[in-house]
């Protein structure tokens, strides 16, 4: 019988682990997001696993967290075509929205509510808004 070789196979999305990891902290810099919400948004890491990312700007992430990522990166992109204006697209997150799916709160509270089907419904109203939906 012949000898058998173990070939391992890298997962292919763990190629986007140190992109979507730099990418998110830009993002979260440019929201001005403290480290809680930085960690609730990426799904609730340990704070040592959440430090180590940001530190090194690279580690292995779970499907959920790149989803996550993923969410959010498009909600960035969806606010910079709706909002010519950088600053005003990075501070509509925090401003009370009117629109029944907000009810008059934020869309970063309805983000950090921990669940990652609320930042797939931002990103939906958002894709929306720009002509998307």
């Amino acid at each position: 019988m012949p000898h058998a070789t173990r070939v391992a196979i890298k997962d292919p999305s763990s190629q986007l682990d140190a992109p979507g990891l730099r990418a998110f902290f830009r993002l979260a810099e440019a929201w001005k997001l403290r480290a809680a919400e930085q960690r609730r948004l990426l799904g609730d890491p340990p704070e040592s696993t959440f430090y180590k990312w940001k530190r090194l700007q690279q580690g292995p992430l779970s499907r959920d967290t790149l989803e996550r990522i993923s969410y959010l990166l498009g909600i960035w992109k969806d606010l910079q075509i709706l909002f010519p204006d950088p600053a005003q697209a990075d501070a509509w997150l925090r401003k009370p929205n009117q629109a029944s799916l907000f009810g008059g709160h934020s869309a970063l509270e309805r983000m950090l509510s921990g669940n990652v089907a609320d930042l797939y419904v931002v990103r939906q109203y958002l894709d929306a808004q720009r002509g998307w939906g």
